[in-house]
């Protein structure tokens, strides 16, 4: 039986039209693998670029960020934290950008984590296409934890 991830999904900062998570197909205290698909009605595919349309490098580096780094912290946080003060913020990403994503293109980033302590979370991030050729890959960093009531 497949494991269900929805409680993390439910406890992302995130909706639409700025969240970049479909699914989690696996997660654990050392990474994460999760997909998104890039709608080909979004409204950034009409102005980048004009009559050739990808999805820019600040949405990719999003994806794996939400993916890789607050939906992992959401993890190692637990089930059992009250996350209803969960604070995040990205402190740092160095992403190098191979090839493009476009639109309504599947991706999947696979997430693996550096460490985490005092709240900060980093982890070395890849993405890949639906033929899992590498995308993108680099580095997200950031603080997450829940602040008391």
């Amino acid at each position: 039986m497949k494991e269900s991830f929805e409680w993390i999904l439910d406890e992302l900062p995130y909706t639409p039209p700025f969240l970049f998570v479909d699914e989690i197909q696996h997660i654990d205290e050392k990474g994460v693998e999760g997909n998104y698909r890039f709608s080909p009605e979004a409204d950034f595919f009409k102005g980048h670029f004009k009559d050739n349309p990808v999805t820019p490098g600040v949405l990719l580096t999003e994806c794996c960020a939400q993916i890789g780094l607050v939906c992992l912290g959401i993890y190692l946080l637990g089930q059992e934290t009250k996350l209803s003060n969960l604070k995040i913020g990205m402190s740092s990403s160095e992403m190098e950008f191979l090839l493009p994503v476009f639109p309504g293109e599947r991706v999947k980033v696979i997430s693996e984590l550096v460490y985490f302590r005092f709240q900060k979370l980093k982890c070395t991030v890849k993405m890949y296409d639906e033929d899992d050729k590498l995308v993108c890959k680099g580095a997200v960093a950031g603080m997450i934890g829940t602040s008391n009531e």
